[in-house]
Formats: structure tokens, sequence, C-alpha cells
């Protein structure tokens, strides 16, 4: 099946529900409703693979009672497609008992699978009635999904697909778990994943950014079984999102394990008590400009901040210093953050957190490289972004230098979102990998030339597009102007606690 075929199927499916259901809560009944379809599919080659081993298919049958795990996931007899098109009364309750059955079966999907009640109610009334479920499954019956009918990163795709279709559609925020494909896979790129790495993703939404280092790994090395896999590791907050995430992972057949949690306030992935698993590999996109309580960091166990504490107006480098710290001795890491994360603070006089908190990145000589984006290529801001790079582990010719690429100009319109086209993300790849200087388009500067522009590494400072000027996105504007006002609070504070400590003394008597 090719995309424009894909992509038009699953609109035709969503626009069968679209109506009695807000837009972005069509996932969680289309998506499960195709996972189910790609395991019955799957689960109904497999069991003919096995039928002409063994001879028929009620031997077939007989030997999955005896041991179900011949086949990757068992399929109870009710729950498999053809039984599910033939039903046509009470639909909503048969396709909940069916996602629970198949759970039972299948331990591992437990809490993925069986995330939705098709028969679900509000104020007494139906969510998704049987007729518009009987309809939504005959327009899944159209296409076969089976090993051989459709690439295995089907759900992916159709995930990706439909997460762009709502946010465009509703215009509500998906940025909280979506990065755009491009970005993705760009990220994958720089980071590189070599054979039998770890990869981490605190905050990995519906698990892209991970399923991108599996794909980038097997363009690399193939299914070679000399060549050691990745293992990955993600957490997410939101359930549904998880329960997308292990979808996801399943589909592409990779070695992962998906944490539902806080990862902030509780990293699911732990050596101790009071110690972060390290990981070779960390990739994320957290929400940015997250506002955490100071608290948060003052009693952190796991000593995640010792570089500073955030402003609560953004834990922008909270995420990077939980990330850093998960690193192994020579691990990396990408990261694709608000723009305003690598410039906020710089030429403030005084104490700055994120200035001074990046200062102390880039004095340790820890950031390999800052790449700047378009505008409007993200689903819950049209600010452009930037994908931070750091390495605990510089190349030698690397060292004391940190290398800045603005790729502002090099994207595609798009509807109602820009994009990346395959020629950027090649191009920014092969500077990268080659870490050579283009006119406009990326400069190598050293540590002391960071120092003297007080840590701004924001590309556009220093490579100029067209002679246009740095101006600064109102959305920027607004978390400077929170610091602002939460260092004169704080500045407040301690005037207030001289005073207090003053108090009593010569100055204060009459």
């Amino acid at each position: 099946m090719d995309i424009k075929t894909l992509e038009n199927w699953l609109w035709e499916a969503a626009c069968v529900i679209r109506g009695p259901i807000d837009a972005p809560k069509y996932k969680e009944y289309i998506l499960p409703l195709i996972f189910i379809k790609r395991l019955s599919d799957v689960f109904e080659d497999e069991l003919k693979d096995i039928a002409d081993k063994l001879g028929s298919v009620e031997e077939a049958e007989e030997a999955l009672r005896q041991d179900p795990s011949l086949v990757r996931f068992y399929i109870p007899e009710k729950a498999r497609w053809n039984q599910i098109r033939q039903q046509t009364t009470n639909i909503g309750q048969y396709l909940t008992d069916c996602v629970r059955e198949i759970a039972r079966y299948n331990p591992e999907l437990q809490g993925v699978i069986d995330i939705v009640d098709f028969n679900d109610t509000v104020a007494g009334q139906r969510i998704i009635s049987d007729e518009s479920l009987k309809r939504l499954i005959e327009v899944l019956s159209e296409h076969r999904l089976g090993l051989n009918d459709v690439e295995p990163d089907i759900l992916g795709r159709a995930y990706e697909y439909l997460l762009r279709k709502f946010a465009e559609g509703s215009g509500q925020s998906a940025g909280e778990f979506y990065t755009p494909r491009e970005v993705a896979i760009m990220m994958a790129y720089l980071i590189d994943p070599q054979p039998g790495e770890e990869v981490y993703d605190p905050c990995c939404g519906s698990g892209g950014l991970l399923i991108k280092c599996h794909l980038r790994f097997k363009e690399r090395y193939g299914n070679n079984p000399h060549i050691a896999p990745l293992k990955f590791y993600g957490q997410e907050i939101n359930h549904i999102t998880y329960a997308m995430a292990k979808m996801n992972v399943f589909i592409y057949n990779m070695e992962a394990e998906i944490a539902l949690g806080d990862t902030m306030n509780n990293p699911a992935f732990l050596e101790s008590n009071s110690s972060l698993k390290k990981f070779d590999i960390v990739v994320a996109n957290p929400m940015w400009n997250q506002k955490f309580p100071e608290s948060v960091y003052e009693k952190d166990p796991f000593n995640r901040f010792e570089f500073g504490y955030p402003p609560e107006s953004s834990a922008d480098w909270g995420w990077v210093q939980h990330m850093y710290k998960s690193l192994k001795d020579r691990g990396r890491m990408a990261v694709v953050i608000d723009t305003g994360a690598v410039s906020r603070g710089s030429g403030t006089q005084g104490k700055n957190r994120e200035r001074d908190i990046r200062k102390a990145f880039v004095e340790r000589d820890l950031i390999e490289a800052v790449i700047l984006l378009p505008e409007n290529l993200f689903y819950n801001t049209t600010a452009p972004g930037v994908i931070i790079v750091i390495n605990k582990n510089k190349p030698e010719n690397r060292k004391s230098k940190i290398f800045l690429i603005n790729i502002s100009e090099l994207y595609e319109k798009g509807r109602p979102k820009n994009y990346l086209p395959e020629s950027t993300i090649q191009k920014v790849y092969e500077i990268y990998r080659e870490w050579k200087e283009e006119e406009g388009i990326s400069k190598i500067i050293t540590i002391d030339e960071a120092r003297i522009n007080d840590y701004s590494l924001s590309p556009s400072r220093y490579i100029s597009i067209n002679n246009k000027e740095e101006v600064l996105p109102l959305d920027e504007a607004i978390v400077e102007l929170e610091e602002a006002e939460e260092e004169g609070r704080e500045a407040d504070r301690r005037l207030w606690e001289i005073l207090e400590s003053l108090r009593g003394q010569s100055i204060f008597r009459d």
C-alpha cells in the first residue's frame, strides 16, 4: 500500500466517526482497531504457514492451542477480523470484549490494546454508535495488513497521518506527543545509533523518535544476525499516548521497554533508589517551556540539576539536565527544544538561570552542535525550535568548538505546516558528518566566541541569511518576561531576608 492510498483510506475511516466525537479522540477508536486488524491479518499469515507445514488448518489450530508461542501474538477466534466483521448487533460491547480477550492471551498487550471502551457513554449517550462502528469496520476491511501486504511501520505512519490531521482540523495542540516526521529523521541521522547501543527517550510520546532511530539503524545495518541490535527505553506520562507507543514498538518488533509515568518527578529507569540508569543515546522532544515549581529541582533525589535550577517559567534546561544525567560517560544526545533555550538571558546583567546553566554546559565543552529549524514545523507553535546535540566524548577535532547550523530557510511550504524536504535532511547530515562550514548555513565557533557573546548559541546570531535581523518571537518574549519577573521576585526575597537580619541593629533604632 503506498502512502497516498494509506492516507486516503485512513481519512475515509476518520470521516465515518468525525461527527459524533471530537477530532482528537478519533485516534482512541481508530488506531486500536487498525492494531487489531494488523494483529489479526498477521496471525492469519502465520497460521497459514503453520498449516502448510502440518498439512491442515485444523492441525495448525491444535498446535497453537498447545503452544501459543508459535506465533508472535495469539489471536483467539472471537477476536479475529473475519469474526468481528460478521458481528451485526452489540458491536461496541463485542469489540470491547475482543480487546480484553486479546490482552488476556497476550499479557504484554495488557494496558495497550484494551485502553478504550467501544461501548462507552457520556450522559447516558453512546460516544460512538454501533452503526458508526460497523461502518468503520467495513472501511478498515478494504485493505489487508498482513506480513506481505504493508510495510511494518503501517501503524506508525497511520498514527503520524491521523495525528497530523487531528491537529490541523481541531486547532488543538499535538506538540506534546508528536514530533514532525522529518525532524525525527534528522535527529536519528545526527545521533547515528551503533550496534548494541541503548537508546532512551524520557518523554517518548507515541515513540516516533525511538522508531526513527530504529529505522536509521536498519537502513545502515539491515537484519544482519551478527550485528548486535539496539535496545530502546521510553517513558510517557499520558496513558493513551503510552499505549500508542507500545503498539508502535510491537509493530516494528523492537526490543523496547516503555514505561508509564511522570519522568521529571518519578523517572522509571533506575540503577538504584538514588541513581538513574545510563544510556548510550538520549533523544527527546519535551514539552517546550513547561512550568515546574522550584521544589521539583530542590528535592530531586537523583542530583540531576547540578548545573543549576531552571526558572519556573521554563523547564527546558531542566529536561536537558535530566537527559545529560541519563547518559553514559561516552554518551551523546539530541534534543529538540524552544529556540529561546539557546539565547535567553545572554546580555543580562547579573544572574540569569538559563544563561548560567548554558554557560556551564559550554565551559565543560559538552555542546557539539545547535541546529536552527524553520518556522511553523510544529503543531503546538509557529516558533522554529532548535536541535541541541550534546556529546560527552567529542572527537579531538571538535573539542572546544561548537558547530552551528542555520536551516531556517531550507524548507518547503505546506498547508497548514511547513516541512523539511529530504534534500535538507541530507544536507544537514553531510555538513555535520564532515564538520564543514558553508556560507549562509553553517559556522564553527570556539568556546571563546561563545563567551564573548555571553553564551548565546543562537545560530542566527552567527550566521546571517540575506541580511535578516534576528527578531524575538512573541512566545519567547513572554518566557523572557516571566523569567525576569521571577528573578525580580527572587531579588526582592533576598533583600527582605537581608533587611530582616538587620532588624534591631543600629540603622533601625530611633
